[in-house]
């Protein structure tokens, strides 16, 4: 179904019936979870986009608990994975285990094979292990001796890192990195919420009652709406402006050339087009706003643009770069 064949009105309407149950969806973890409303919002964002999502803070900000949440509130496989130095990709995907009676191998699927995976600590587990999930984060598929298997969709990566205790760990490649559709910065809760949360779970057994409230279908089913919301040309020129800037700031007279090592990739600018059309989408509309692009744009630009040394050495980090972009590059 193309734009050709439907208006915006229509599309729009679409959007309403089919945007409702992520409505409740949020409802429903919010049972639980205090704020955390971007989280919240970005996590469903890579769901509707098939993406992934790699959420930072230190501990005991929910982060577990929040996917925990979204995962109960859909009906769907799920599985917890706590990653640890002593990791084997076997333990992760699977392995061939031999049958002696029978005298051949047979394939003992591993805890990949779920729709939606929580990578705890994912920056604990040694490269073999990272290796392993690339493969099924980007091809959405395993390769367990000469077999491949696909997984079944929707396929989620949902990964956890600390970024205070680094003693005992893997930074992650940079082309792992890039697979994750977003990276969200969890931050502390405002007073008024850590007293709601104090109420709420401060309990030998505090109450995680969430009903399931969709089902893949539903997921799949929206996907294809968020690929019909109509983007206009200018959204699309703006979306590329912002990458090609973190490339050659000094073109458009941004004075950061020096705080830049490496520009986004062409898998930014996909990101930002197809996170702004699920922006659009959790609101209720059938066309993309530039405040759509502005709303995924740090979360899909603050893990792929490197900073350089002298950056480093003035405390400029990637979110200021991407901070100044947003800033300088014309909105039309």
């Amino acid at each position: 179904m193309s734009i050709s064949q439907l208006d915006v009105k229509q599309i729009g309407e679409q959007v309403a019936a089919r945007s409702a149950p992520f409505t409740r969806l949020t409802e429903q973890i919010h049972r639980v979870i205090v704020g955390q409303d971007h989280l919240l919002r970005q996590m469903l964002i890579a769901l509707l986009t098939n993406g992934h999502v790699l959420i930072e803070g230190v501990p005991g900000l929910a982060k577990t608990l929040a996917v925990s949440c979204l995962s109960r509130a859909i009906r769907t496989r799920f599985q917890r994975l706590q990653f640890t130095p002593d990791l084997l990709p076997a333990d992760l995907i699977g392995t061939q285990v031999y049958r002696p009676r029978e005298g051949d191998f047979v394939v003992q699927k591993g805890p990949i094979f779920a729709n939606i995976i929580l990578a705890d600590e994912i920056n604990r587990a040694p490269a073999k292990v990272q290796s392993a999930l690339l493969e099924a984060m980007q091809e959405h598929q395993v390769t367990i001796g000469r077999e491949t298997f696909k997984l079944d969709e929707p396929f989620l990566v949902l990964a956890t890192e600390n970024p205070i205790e680094q003693e005992g760990t893997y930074p992650l490649p940079e082309a792992q990195i890039d697979r994750f559709m977003l990276k969200v910065v969890v931050t502390y809760p405002t007073r008024e919420q850590e007293r709601t949360i104090l109420d709420r779970m401060a309990s030998t057994h505090p109450a995680l009652d969430i009903d399931p409230v969709l089902s893949p279908q539903d997921i799949l089913d929206a996907r294809r709406v968020v690929d019909d919301i109509y983007m206009d040309d200018k959204i699309k020129d703006y979306i590329v402006d912002l990458v090609f800037a973190t490339r050659e700031p000094q073109r458009i007279d941004l004075p950061i050339a020096d705080w830049i090592q490496y520009g986004a990739s062409p898998r930014t600018t996909i990101a930002l087009a197809l996170g702004a059309k699920a922006s659009a989408f959790l609101a209720g509309r059938g066309f993309v706003t530039p405040q759509d692009v502005k709303n995924v744009a740090p979360d899909v630009m603050r893990h792929r643009v490197i900073v350089t040394y002298e950056a480093e050495a003035e405390d400029k980090t990637s979110e200021d770069v991407v901070k100044a972009i947003l800033d300088h590059v014309p909105v039309p």
